[in-house]
């Protein structure tokens, strides 16, 4: 696919009229800055001083705010806990202008991943998680139905963390109301995610499903016998400095990743399906959706943790 960069500005507008519909599991990241200047004499590991904190939506929350970062109207399905995390959340998102539907779960605790950071470097993750029960997964699939018909894309983000239980029905009930879906996957258990339009693994994740390759040659033959055995439009493998490759009933598209300095890569696959959400749900080929993406992408690692990009950005 030749020709000049598509430009995010000429779908700015179309754009801004998307509605995403986002589900997934969501968590809140908790970032702890502080100086280091001195080892604990309880054990050889640093002692930081914590100076400063911030608070962040991660998982499916952060596809929703790249998504509404963008300009278009995200609506965000999920499960938390009852507890004060889960509230930061919802406060959090509101100002990012994400609408939020959050079933509480009162038996488990919201995801939070708490980072350590001393001289701009991670020292230390802390993660606090449970798996959402059952009753409330159900209900939320009652939620799903009930907010499918004003969405105008779905976007499928999985985490791992248990609250997409439901997500091979919510694929089937998406495409048969006509729905486009988007599934950034997890796990090595592919067969769930069938019929979906496109998935958009990063090259562990996929590696760990389709097996090594020598060549691209031999990486393309396994990206479409997956792709055909999962009935999918098209399959986006996100390869970090090696870029993406795009792989539809048309071949394989490779684009090359954007020159830039790689500060943090965490929540960069978030801003890559968020951004080839709203853009296919403005009506934009894939092609072009994903090339846009690999702009967004090559912004957001500059950034420090799960980041957000906008429009002004990708001019």
């Amino acid at each position: 696919m030749a020709g000049p960069s598509p430009r995010f500005a000429e779908w700015r507008e179309r754009v801004a009229a998307t509605r995403v519909l986002v589900v997934g599991d969501v968590m809140l990241d908790r970032y702890w800055f502080g100086d280091v200047d001195r080892i604990s004499p309880e054990a050889p590991v640093p002692v930081v001083k914590v100076m400063r904190s911030e608070e962040r939506p991660g998982g499916a929350a952060n596809v929703a705010r790249n998504a509404a970062a963008l300009g278009a109207k995200a609506t965000l399905l999920s499960v938390t806990g009852a507890d004060e995390a889960g509230n930061a959340l919802e406060r959090l998102l509101a100002a990012d202008s994400v609408q939020t539907s959050f079933l509480r779960d009162a038996s488990i605790a919201t995801t939070v991943k708490l980072r350590v950071i001393g001289r701009q470097q991670q020292l230390l993750r802390i993660d606090f998680e449970t798996a959402p029960s059952h009753e409330v997964l159900a209900g939320k699939l009652a939620d799903f139905d009930r907010l499918l018909p004003d969405a105008g894309i779905v976007i499928l983000s999985d985490y791992g963390k248990g609250g997409l239980t439901h997500i091979a029905t919510m694929i089937e009930r998406a495409r048969s109301a006509g729905k486009r879906v988007l599934v950034d996957p997890k796990g090595d258990d592919w067969a769930k995610y069938r019929g979906a339009t496109i998935i958009t693994p990063n090259r562990g994740e996929f590696r760990q499903v389709a097996g090594r390759w020598r060549d691209e040659y031999e990486m393309a033959i396994k990206a479409q016998a997956l792709r055909d055995e999962l009935d999918l439009e098209a399959l986006l493998v996100t390869r970090s400095e090696d870029g993406m490759s795009l792989y539809t009933a048309q071949g394989a598209d490779h684009i090359p990743a954007l020159t830039r300095e790689v500060y943090d890569v965490s929540g960069a696959g978030d801003t890559v399906i968020a951004t080839l959400g709203v853009l296919m749900g403005a009506g934009a080929e894939i092609g072009t959706a994903v090339r846009i993406a690999n702009q967004a992408a090559g912004l957001v690692v500059g950034k420090l943790g799960t980041a957000v990009v906008t429009p002004d950005e990708l001019r």
